[in-house]
């Protein structure tokens, strides 16, 4: 183990940057889909939790800041307020993954369009990630695999909810 490092340290710029790109291609890509489930599903949890506690404040702020036109303000506040507490849960804890990223798609392209267009590079960050998830699925460190393997007789499922 030791020789191979010294080999590798002595090697060239190009040897030592592919040696890198292989060991780093490694990682566990279960790892960055859980991490990438927590990040973007802690941020819609808190924002219901918010939510959730201050439904007098969330109803002004609908009516009065968000004004998404075409729908009654106190709908949309339950709609969000739903959709955030619930579609989280599922999101960080890897069940029904797929399915719970297409309501958040939906309101990031709300908020985009009429809310905070200026907040689109936060706004692509959540995106990136929810279509990620979206095509590529929970990865194995989620209850959707879990399950698939239950049902499938232990094999990985190759598309998980």
């Amino acid at each position: 183990m030791r020789e191979s490092l010294i080999v590798q340290t002595s090697a060239g710029p190009l040897q030592w940057f592919e040696w890198l790109r292989r060991g780093l291609g490694r990682f566990p890509m279960a790892i960055v889909q859980l991490a990438m489930r927590i990040a973007v599903g802690s941020v819609f949890l808190n924002a219901g939790l918010l939510k959730y506690r201050s439904p007098e404040l969330t109803l002004l702020l609908f009516r009065d800041e968000y004004k998404v036109p075409f729908f009654d303000p106190a709908i949309m506040a339950k709609i969000a307020t739903f959709n955030e507490l619930t579609f989280s849960v599922l999101l960080i804890a890897g069940l029904a993954t797929r399915v719970a990223t297409l309501p958040f798609l939906g309101m990031i392209a709300v908020i985009q369009t009429f809310v905070y267009p200026q907040a689109w590079t936060e706004h692509l960050l959540w995106a990136s990630i929810l279509v990620f998830l979206l095509t590529r699925g929970p990865g194995a460190l989620s209850l959707d695999h879990l399950l698939a393997r239950r049902f499938r007789g232990g094999r990985s499922a190759v598309a998980p909810l």
